[in-house]
């Protein structure tokens, strides 16, 4: 087959969607030597994140200059000239946005629906309403719909019943790099943030629906002699249109909560490893990255039961009401005082989290890719 991908999603502003299309890629290069897999890219676009030389290399690869903005209209011109030009047999959009005038089947991926279950999370009134319309339209134009747990086939089912028939669950994966650090490589990283004391760890975005104003909260009403000298180190993007964080720290007066911001991804391996826990008490995830991750690095999880996060994490992990704050501190307090728990949860944790490999994800995805073009 000749496959279309669209790697423009390989850029700085799609840390999370660019991770996906670029291990995706790079594995379905790998297991399809005989398919040829045309790689769209913008050249233009800021990319620190990954190397697309292993594509340059790959007999099986090419990469197509595709000079349109991921948000234009245009894309629905070029896209579909570029489809022509390289006789696609199938054309892959590893976002819910794809051009409708495609000569080809289409596949496009999924990856929650929190514009329309956590409208308050995404920026503009309008965005939900937006959202549900490009759905629609996309499971219309699409012949499969990957989406990336069975929790968000079931909201994308709710929302949009159209789509039962097209949709198939491929899970995410962990990259290679996420596994337990060397002793000297975690202490280094930890003398770099000043984190001497234990810590419990949480990494994510501080939108609303990632429920850290409630998870400080809980955190707060543990029991000062199991506070004392740990930390609650809260690492991730910071949007500033959500200051409720930063607002809550203060009025608790929270001095043993650190807010580290954004972190190099070089030094998440070694702070998963050298967390005493790793605490995720989102609301809702289309799959949990972090919470994967986490695991992989040998940290003891608690996490929420919501969502996918439980079709995540199996027995592997602590799990909690997120909505509820003692629930949450309790949980918070078996991490910090149960050492053969986190033991036991560490090496399950590693066990579970060595089922999610790209190579997996791959296969499942060429799958769904020959019963597109095959028409099932």
């Amino acid at each position: 087959m000749r496959i279309g991908i669209d790697g423009r999603y390989i850029q700085d502003h799609f840390p999370g969607i660019g991770r996906y299309t670029y291990h995706l890629a790079r594995n379905l290069a790998a297991i399809a030597p005989d398919d040829t897999f045309f790689l769209f890219v913008d050249p233009t676009a800021g990319n620190t994140r990954y190397d697309l030389s292993p594509f340059v290399e790959a007999p099986n690869v090419r990469l197509i200059p595709a000079t349109v903005g991921t948000f234009t209209f245009r894309q629905q011109t070029v896209l579909p000239a570029l489809a022509r030009q390289h006789r696609l047999d199938l054309y892959h959009n590893p976002y819910y946005l794809v051009p409708y005038a495609m000569p080809c089947p289409v596949v496009a991926t999924l990856h929650d629906m929190i514009p329309m279950l956590y409208p308050e999370s995404v920026p503009g009134a309008a965005l939900p309403t937006v959202f549900l319309m490009t759905v629609r339209l996309t499971v219309l134009r699409a012949r499969r719909i990957i989406v990336v747990s069975q929790s968000t086939r079931r909201d994308l089912l709710r929302v949009v019943p159209s789509a039962d028939g097209k949709v198939a669950a491929v899970h995410n994966a962990v990259d290679e790099g996420f596994a337990p650090q060397p002793e000297g490589r975690v202490a280094e990283v930890r003398r770099r943030y000043g984190l001497d004391a234990p810590y419990l760890f949480y990494l994510g975005a501080n939108k609303p629906h990632k429920n850290l104003v409630r998870l400080i909260e809980a955190w707060a009403t543990l029991p000062d002699e199991v506070r004392a000298g740990t930390e609650l180190v809260l690492a991730g993007y910071e949007d500033v249109r959500y200051p409720q964080v930063y607002e809550t720290v203060t009025r608790l007066g929270m001095l043993s909560v650190r807010l580290l911001g954004a972190v190099p991804d070089d030094d998440l391996a070694p702070l998963y490893s050298g967390a005493a826990g790793f605490v995720f008490p989102s609301l809702y995830e289309g799959f949990g990255l972090p919470v994967l991750e986490a695991m992989a690095c040998g940290a003891p999880v608690a996490c929420s039961h919501t969502s996918s996060l439980p079709e995540i994490v199996g027995n592997a992990a602590i799990t909690f009401d997120p909505h509820n704050e003692a629930d949450m501190a309790a949980a918070m307090r078996l991490l910090l005082e149960d050492a053969e728990l986190r033991q036991d949860l560490a090496e399950a944790g590693r066990q579970r989290a060595a089922l999610f490999t790209w190579r997996r994800a791959a296969e499942e995805t060429l799958a769904v890719y020959r019963g597109a073009v095959a028409g099932r």
